[in-house]
C-alpha cells in the first residue's frame, strides 16, 4: 500500500476504497444539514464534487444513499444505515486519537464543551481565552444547546464537559459554578397581593423531547411558589422564549415578568424583588458543570474542569 494514501475505514472485497474518514464527515454533515451545498461549504469542497463522491459510494455499495426533494436532501433507509455507520466511526476515531495523544499526558487535542447559551454568550468566552493561555495546544470545541440536550451529549460521551442551568439528574459528577436569586421585575415597585391583577410577560421554556429528561423546568418551580400564595392564575398578557426579551419588555412598562437575577442589573434602572419560599429560604436558578469522571483520565478533560473549580471556587 502506499505509505502516502490514507487507509480506508471499509474496504469491498477486491480491496477497493468504500469510505474514509473524510466520507464519513461528508455524511455526518448531510445528516445534520439535510443539504448538498450546506455539507459541502462545511467540507470545504464544490457541491458537484460531493455529488460525484456520493454516486461513486452509491455504485460501490449497489444501493441509492440519498433522495432529491424540493425540500432538500433525504436519506434513504440505506442511506440511514451509512450516517449513523459513520457517526459511530467517528465518534471510534476521536476517541482512539485522544486516547493515543494521552499516553504522553500531553494536555493538547479537541476539548468538548456543552453548554447553555447564556453561559456561552457571557461566561464562557473569557474563561476559553485564559485556558488557552494555560494550554495553547488545546483546540475547543463548544455546541451550545438546551440544558437537556447538554445532558444527553455527556450521556452519550460526545461532549467532555457540560455546563447547565437548572437541575436536570445526573448520576455523575457536578460542581456548583454559580447561582443567582429568582426575582420579580417591574418598572416601579408593586405590592406582591396585587400581583395576580397585574399584566405578566411570562417566560415560555421551549418544549423539549430528550429521552430520559425529568427536570424541574424553570416554570413549575414558578407555578409552584405561586400556588403557595394565590388562589387564582397569573394574568399573562405576553409569552416570550426569553428572559432578555422579558427584561426589555418590563423596562417599556409593559407589566412584570419573573426571571432570574443575572438577568437584570442596576444600569436597567427597574425595581426588583427577589421571591422567597415558604420556607424562608431564597428561591434561585443554579448553574452546575456535569462531567464524568471515567472521562478524566483524559489529560485535556482532567485540567479543564480543575481549571473551572479554581475559576468558580
Amino acid at each position: 500500500m502506499n505509505p502516502g494514501r490514507r487507509k480506508p475505514i471499509v474496504e469491498t472485497e477486491s480491496g477497493e476504497s468504500v469510505m474514509n474518514e473524510k466520507d464519513c464527515l461528508m455524511l455526518r454533515y448531510l445528516a445534520e444539514e439535510q443539504s448538498l451545498t450546506k455539507a459541502a461549504e462545511r467540507l470545504f469542497i464544490t457541491q458537484p464534487a460531493l455529488t460525484y463522491r456520493l454516486q461513486q459510494m452509491e455504485r460501490e455499495f449497489g444501493v441509492p444513499i440519498i433522495i432529491k426533494n424540493a425540500k432538500g436532501t433525504k436519506f434513504t433507509p440505506e442511506g440511514e444505515y451509512l450516517a449513523a455507520y459513520a457517526k459511530k466511526t467517528l465518534d471510534e476515531l476521536h476517541k482512539m486519537k485522544e486516547y493515543i495523544a494521552n499516553m504522553r499526558n500531553e494536555v493538547k487535542g479537541n476539548l468538548r464543551i456543552g453548554v447553555s447559551s447564556y453561559f456561552g454568550l457571557y461566561k464562557l468566552p473569557p474563561l476559553l481565552k485564559k485556558f488557552s493561555v494555560l494550554y495553547p495546544e488545546v483546540q475547543p470545541i463548544v455546541t451550545c444547546a438546551l440544558s437537556s440536550e447538554i445532558v444527553e451529549l455527556l450521556t452519550q460521551e460526545e461532549i467532555h464537559v457540560g455546563v447547565i442551568r437548572g437541575e436536570y439528574p445526573w448520576l455523575y459528577s457536578k460542581f456548583l459554578l454559580h447561582d443567582e436569586p429568582i426575582c420579580i421585575i417591574s418598572r416601579e415597585p408593586i405590592e406582591l397581593d396585587k400581583l395576580p391583577d397585574l399584566p405578566q410577560i411570562h417566560y415560555k421554556q421551549p418544549i423539549t423531547h430528550s429521552p430520559g429528561s425529568v427536570a424541574v423546568p424553570f416554570g413549575d418551580a414558578i407555578y409552584a411558589w405561586w400556588r403557595e400564595r394565590y388562589n387564582r392564575p397569573p394574568n399573562i398578557t405576553m409569552q416570550v422564549d426569553s428572559y432578555e426579551t422579558c427584561r426589555e419588555m418590563v423596562k417599556h412598562g409593559l407589566g412584570y415578568s419573573i426571571i432570574p437575577g443575572i438577568f437584570v442589573t442596576p444600569s436597567d434602572g427597574l425595581y426588583s424583588l427577589e421571591l422567597i419560599q415558604s420556607n424562608g429560604e431564597l428561591m434561585k436558578r443554579n448553574t452546575w458543570m456535569l462531567y464524568k469522571e471515567s472521562l478524566l483520565h483524559l489529560a485535556v478533560a482532567d485540567r479543564f474542569v480543575g481549571f473551572m473549580k479554581e475559576q468558580h471556587a
